[in-house]
């Protein structure tokens, strides 16, 4: 691929993040400049395969969707891959970087449970579900930064990333529902009287209310973790998790927000204030 071609897909990968995942935008700002338009290509990677749901009308094309992505990242793809921007991008960072294409994969799969109207099994799994959605990106950012003290981020990865997706998906939670997506866990849901059909009803009260609690109160556990497993990695690996920098204050943001009420957010003057106050404790 021409190195013409090759930097549009970046620029491409660039204007995508900014415009659908402003946060993960922002926090790849605190990464250096050398390794910026890489994260920027798995982040817009993960955008990709997150919005499959949302622009199929069925699972089938869905599915179809996805495994072109897994054969894009193995090799298997018939045609011109890097016709695809973000493919393009995604395949010149694991070239350049040696990355692991097993965890983009395993990314890949994960989505698949997307597609479909069931409901998350277990804590256990939705934990799963984050560490392959999320943690993995976490970890594959470290791995741009520093190749070889980069491994020994996969705790902190792996804590980042619960942390990370479970305030993503309960400030997610009123669209989801509508979209018949439960995330929050069946056996989570049963210990406080709820089926996974109250929640695709938009049944809002003191039941959910107490579901969301234990929800908030296991991702700050993960943070907790996170930063003190942050804390002990070299220096040069720390920017890898400056998006960590927005979970808190999204976590007391949802814990006085009505559950299916307008969308969490914090105000757009504040995000890189946060995000450098958080980077700078490290």
């Amino acid at each position: 691929m021409d190195a013409a071609r090759l930097e549009a897909a970046y620029a491409h990968c660039d204007a995508e993040l900014k415009r659908h995942d402003h946060d993960r935008w922002l926090a790849d700002l605190f990464l250096p400049e050398s390794c910026r338009r890489h994260a920027h290509a798995l982040h817009a990677f993960s955008h990709e395969v997150a919005r499959v749901r949302e622009s199929v009308r069925d699972a089938l094309p869905g599915e179809v969707r996805l495994q072109w992505w897994v054969d894009a990242i193995e090799g298997e793809t018939r045609g011109d891959v890097t016709a695809h921007p973000v493919a393009a991008a995604l395949l010149d960072t694991i070239r350049r970087f040696s990355l692991r294409r097993s965890g983009l994969v395993a990314l890949v799969e994960a989505r698949r449970f997307d597609l479909y109207d069931d409901a998350m099994p277990t804590l256990t799994d939705l934990e799963g579900y984050a560490g392959e959605t999320a943690s993995v990106l976490f970890q594959q950012v470290a791995l741009l930064l520093d190749a070889d003290a980069g491994r020994a981020a996969a705790d902190a990865s792996g804590h980042a990333g619960v942390a990370y997706a479970l305030t993503g998906l309960m400030r997610a939670l009123p669209l989801t529902a509508r979209r018949n997506q439960v995330f929050l866990p069946l056996d989570l849901l049963g210990q406080h009287g709820l089926t996974a059909d109250d929640v695709r009803a938009g049944q809002a009260g003191p039941e959910l209310d107490a579901v969301l609690a234990d929800v908030r109160a296991i991702a700050t556990r993960h943070l907790d973790t996170a930063r003190r497993e942050v804390q002990a990695l070299p220096p040069t690996l720390r920017p890898a998790f400056a998006g960590l920098g927005l979970v808190r204050p999204y976590l007391k943001r949802l814990a006085r927000a009505a559950a299916f009420g307008p969308p969490v957010d914090l105000p757009a003057w504040r995000k890189p204030i946060q995000l450098w106050s958080f980077a700078r404790r490290f």
